[in-house]
């Protein structure tokens, strides 16, 4: 039976293993580690299990089942078999940091060591494995007008719809590509919402490149939902396509989007303006951790570098599901398996013959559930124009309202990569840490330079990569170096004070 971690109090200094998000891949890992005997710690952030394609799915009534559909519904099962298994579970749990154990604060006996707050107190617990299964994010869609009141991430609608049940009142719009702009059209719309019409920013050259793949496709899982989804939403609204463009309006708050067709354009009037322009894998818990990344060219974004079983760079741990790449919830479960088993069997808690069979069947259903991945991501794949304004007064940083003419004078003056474009701009330095403007920095600079986004790089990522308040930091161990430290410059500053 599954222990719930109310308090840090309830923390355990030690696990086997330790998993970081409870989404498919971040469950599946837990169980599949539990069921060899291994003692499993699964934290997450959020209220209840289910990462963000289950969320709450555990308390949806039979009526909201019906209108998020069958894919939602089967996280049901997934979390029924959580709830029974022999594991602990801390929610509202905010990891912040993974990485080798200190030798002086550690117990000597575990390699790693996790960052975790709890209930406003912080703990260091000690793991032989970690498993990293934080998801992905949406990717950054700047364009003039994004950041006005009325226009909101797609993905954020979606959290209301399914932890809440409060979906939009006046006329929406959804803008953008890929295939989480038509499920949510689809459910919005079966909600009785009004939705006005959904302007698709697929580049049309996606088809010709996406062509070869489609034979794949047509014999995935993907094929026969996919069709029946672009059906429903063009039989019940308006679907925009070939849009090379757009700008939203409004005194104050969103009024109309400005839609660019060519050399054709026109206005839609509207309350709410939905945005999707796919996602990408959550790389910050992963590089803060140290583990090697690439620029993958099909997704338009970087994604850690792992073997077949989710092995990172960094000894001991792995990454399963969409925080490695995008695969969907079907293969990120299998992929959270994948890597439970291979912590089970690290850890000597299964034969080299029995991990052998389980995990030729799981790569397999894993073969099967990735076919028609390729396809998905040559006919969605973001147009540049769309990830980078051409438009030098758009905001590229949210946060510290940073336009993207003024990165591009920074790029100007022969900066080599995003860290030090953040020296001159703060950008990438405000609560998000660059999870809103990461991308748009790296290809500006990679596309002002005419190198790859690779050669590029991303943000050098430190601990804590999420909030973590002076006193928790302060009940730390501490070590002994750190301690002189402290005295010393306090010592330092008396003198000083007393000298005045």
């Amino acid at each position: 039976m599954i222990q719930n971690v109310q308090s840090a109090a309830d923390l355990a200094p030690a696990y086997d293993l330790v998993v970081v998000g409870a989404g498919p891949a971040g469950l599946s890992a837990a169980i599949e580690a539990s069921t060899h005997g291994l003692a499993v710690l699964l934290a997450d952030e959020n209220e209840s299990p289910g990462g963000q394609i289950y969320r709450s799915v555990d308390r949806a009534s039979d009526a909201d089942l019906t209108r998020m559909g069958p894919d939602y519904a089967a996280g049901r099962r997934l979390i029924e078999r959580f709830r029974s298994a022999d594991l602990s579970y801390a929610r509202r749990a905010t990891v912040w940091s993974v990485g080798p154990a200190d030798e002086e604060t550690g117990d000597g006996a575990h390699a790693l060591e996790v960052g975790i707050s709890l209930g406003g107190i912080a703990r260091p617990i000690a793991a032989d494995r970690v498993i990293l299964a934080t998801g992905a994010l949406e990717r950054p869609f700047p364009f003039p007008g994004w950041t006005m009141p009325g226009v909101m991430a797609a993905g954020a609608a979606q959290i209301l719809v399914k932890s809440s049940g409060l979906v939009p009142s006046g006329r929406t719009i959804l803008a953008g590509t890929g295939p989480l702009l038509y499920l949510l059209a689809s459910q919005l719309l079966r909600a009785g919402v009004s939705v006005t019409a959904v302007v698709d920013t697929t580049p049309v050259e996606n088809c010709r490149l996406a062509l070869p793949h489609l034979l794949s496709f047509a014999t995935s899982p993907y094929a026969l939902k996919g069709l029946k989804l672009l059906l429903d939403v063009h039989r019940r609204t308006r679907v925009i396509r070939g849009v090379t463009a757009i700008e939203a309006f409004g005194s104050g708050q969103f009024s109309a989007l400005r839609v660019r067709r060519g050399k054709k354009s026109l206005h839609i009037q509207g309350d709410l303006l939905l945005l999707h322009q796919g996602i990408a894998p959550n790389l910050n818990l992963t590089l803060a951790a140290g583990c090697d990344y690439v620029w993958d060219e099909r997704l338009a974004a970087f994604r850690p570098t792992v073997d077949v079983c989710g092995a990172s760079s960094v000894p001991g741990v792995s990454i399963a599901g969409d925080a490695a790449g995008i695969v969907g919830a079907v293969a990120s479960a299998l992929q959270g398996e994948l890597a439970g088993l291979t912590a089970a069997l690290d850890l000597n808690r299964l034969g080299q013959g029995a991990y052998q069979q389980r995990r030729n069947q799981l790569s397999r259903e894993l073969a099967l559930a990735l076919r028609g991945r390729t396809f998905i991501e040559h006919r969605f794949r973001p147009g540049k124009t769309f990830r980078v304004p051409e438009d030098d007064g758009t905001i590229a940083c949210r946060c510290e309202e940073i336009t993207v003419g003024k990165l591009r004078e920074v790029a100007a003056l022969g900066v080599p990569g995003p860290n030090q474009m953040k020296a001159f701009t703060r950008c990438g330095m405000g609560p998000c840490q660059g999870r809103l403007c990461g991308l748009t920095a790296v290809e500006l600079l990679a596309q002002y330079r005419d190198v790859s986004p690779g050669e590029v790089g991303y943000y050098r990522l430190r601990p804590p990569i999420k909030p973590v308040t002076l006193g928790e930091l302060a009940a730390l161990p501490h070590t002994e170096i750190a301690i002189v430290a402290v005295a010393g410059f306090v010592e330092r500053a008396a003198d000083g004070a007393q000298g005045k």
